[in-house]
């Protein structure tokens, strides 16, 4: 569809619908051609801009895949009556069911929307809470539950009840959780000790084992410091990313698999810095953010074979040498056509981007997106509805 359609289309929506909010500003969309279509059972990716903290300037993107037309700040204008938009720093997105939750750090809410049209389907409240994953109907949400340049406190994993949006429990796990994931009935969850680290106590260096049937936790296993990263292959390994303590252990990801008794232990490393990862198949596909003299990153980009434990390729993209990746900040892989997606958060206060390459990993497209894109999820079709 032709831009300049687009936008008029967009301006006529929103001339209709600027009266729900009163004498509050509905944000317009902009929307760009990328000039790229990809027409799979994906028919969008959902792209989540963090802002910076204290700006309540989080925003929703979206990438149509069919058209190849990329829309800026689509939330507005899908829910006119939310004076405050979505909020204040956006830290993770996924999709369950029909619907779109989003985790909205400092604002302490989880916003959970249509996933086809985003619509406000309601929204939980959930002090500082950070990341989400599914299990049989419910929802689990890691929070460091304290607040920052306060006293650090165990952190906690909530779980939300998907049909009424209603927390229906709560265990207490390490300091700071991260992201969380799913193996074998149990919830393991990526502690990093980040206030901790702060007032100078330390980082833990744990993984919280919670059983899913009783809901309580089990143990704690030891990995190493500053953890934020948890993800699961198609072996029900599981492989969790360190940022080390910046001083003598470095960032390096590890990998956990069940012991001759059952457990989950860790059982490999590989020596290499990783910031961000997906996983399709038995590749990890990841970035990793280093620092110069100048304190500017530089990014390696690569592929891990899971059965190996080894860095099969530290090269797979090739940007533009005119637009260059100034600072990676996410990393998502097309689960048909392999179709490589980057974040940029560039400077960390204007506008990021969004660059795609192919699955050779030769330069497709890239677009302007809102500030700070770091997560991002793709809609497929056959959600269910």
């Amino acid at each position: 569809m032709n831009r300049n359609i687009i936008l008029l289309l967009t301006l006529v929506t929103l001339a209709a619908i600027t009266s729900c909010r009163d004498d509050d500003i509905v944000a317009y969309p902009i929307s760009d051609d990328t000039g790229h279509k990809t027409k799979t059972e994906y028919i969008g990716l959902y792209v989540l801009n963090e802002g910076n903290m204290g700006s309540n300037k989080c925003t929703l993107d979206y990438l149509d895949l069919a058209t190849g037309v990329y829309t800026r700040n689509i939330f507005p204008s899908r829910n006119p009556n939310q004076v405050m938009e979505l909020g204040d720093v956006g830290n993770d997105i996924k999709i369950h069911g029909s619907s779109l939750w989003i985790v909205v750090n400092m604002s302490n809410k989880v916003e959970v929307a249509d996933a086809l049209t985003a619509v406000s389907r309601g929204h939980v409240d959930i002090p500082n809470c950070r990341f989400v994953t599914f299990h049989e109907g419910y929802a689990y949400v890691s929070s460091y539950v304290g607040e920052i340049n306060k006293e650090s406190v165990l952190g906690g994993v909530f779980k939300v009840d998907t049909a009424t949006l209603k927390v229906v429990g709560k265990v207490t796990v390490g300091y700071q959780p991260e992201e969380l994931a799913v193996s074998d009935g149990k919830l393991y969850v990526a502690n990093s000790g980040g206030y901790q680290a702060l007032q100078g106590k330390g980082y833990d260096n744990t993984v919280s084992v919670i059983d899913l049937a009783t809901f309580t936790k089990e143990r704690d296993i030891k990995v190493a410091p500053n953890l934020s990263l948890i993800r699961t292959d198609n072996h029900g390994r599981l492989w969790v990313a360190s940022r080390g303590d910046y001083g003598e252990a470095p960032s390096r990801l590890y990998r956990l698999e069940k012991n001759s008794s059952g457990q989950m232990a860790l059982a490999d490393s590989i020596d290499t810095p990783v910031s961000g990862m997906a996983v399709q198949g038995d590749s990890i596909f990841f970035y990793g953010n280093t620092y110069n003299a100048q304190y500017q990153p530089v990014s390696t980009f690569g592929i891990i074979n899971t059965n190996s434990c080894k860095v099969v390729n530290n090269n797979i993209i090739t940007p533009p040498a005119d637009n260059p990746i100034k600072t990676a900040y996410g990393i998502m892989v097309h689960p048909v056509t392999g179709d490589i997606y980057v974040m940029d958060a560039t400077n960390y206060v204007s506008s990021g981007k969004l660059y795609c390459f192919g699955r050779d990993g030769k330069y497709k497209w890239v677009t302007w997106t809102g500030d700070i894109p770091g997560h991002a999820v793709f809609l497929s079709k056959t959600e269910k509805r």
